[in-house]
């Protein structure tokens, strides 16, 4: 059942906001793995997940609907031949799900020491305002005090 969060008619438009919420309350509460999530900038954020024991080949990242990044990792079984007397290391995969915001980018990723990074950007949105011109219905505007919007002037073109 889904909750609606926006429900007064003044939040015009917010339906995918709900749709990242409802993916975020979805996103697995497993720990596995552990990570951080820092601040390197003004506008740059960098995950790190602890991935100890798995290769390159054994990652992989996607970027899904371009607000969800999706952090897979499965190991291949590599212990045919091998004896344990104790296996407290298993052989475990994961999936991590983030919800981004919109306008984030991917800057890249790199795996040391058995930490998986990823670098993000949030860019510096561009502030835009516009005046809204207004003008009388009816030709000479005298006798009809209704009003219309005609068009959108950006601001500074006035």
């Amino acid at each position: 059942m889904t909750t609606r969060v926006f429900t007064s008619p003044l939040f015009l438009g917010f339906d995918h906001l709900e749709q990242m919420l409802e993916r975020a309350a979805k996103a697995s509460s497993d720990g596995y793995p552990p990570y951080n999530i820092e601040q390197t900038g003004p506008a740059g954020l960098r995950i790190t997940l602890a991935v100890a024991g798995f290769a390159m080949e054994d990652l992989q990242i996607t970027q899904e609907d371009n607000h969800q990044l999706v952090i897979k990792g499965r190991q291949a079984d590599d212990c045919q031949g091998r004896v344990f007397l104790h296996r407290g290391i298993a052989a475990r995969q994961f999936q991590r799900a983030f919800v981004l915001a919109e306008g984030i980018e991917v800057r890249g990723a790199w795996l040391d020491n058995g930490l998986l990074h990823i670098d993000l950007a949030r860019p510096q949105p561009e502030s835009r305002a516009k005046t809204i011109r207004i003008t009388r219905a009816g030709g000479n505007g005298a006798a009809n005090d209704t009003a219309r919007i005609v068009d959108a002037i950006p601001e500074g073109t006035k």
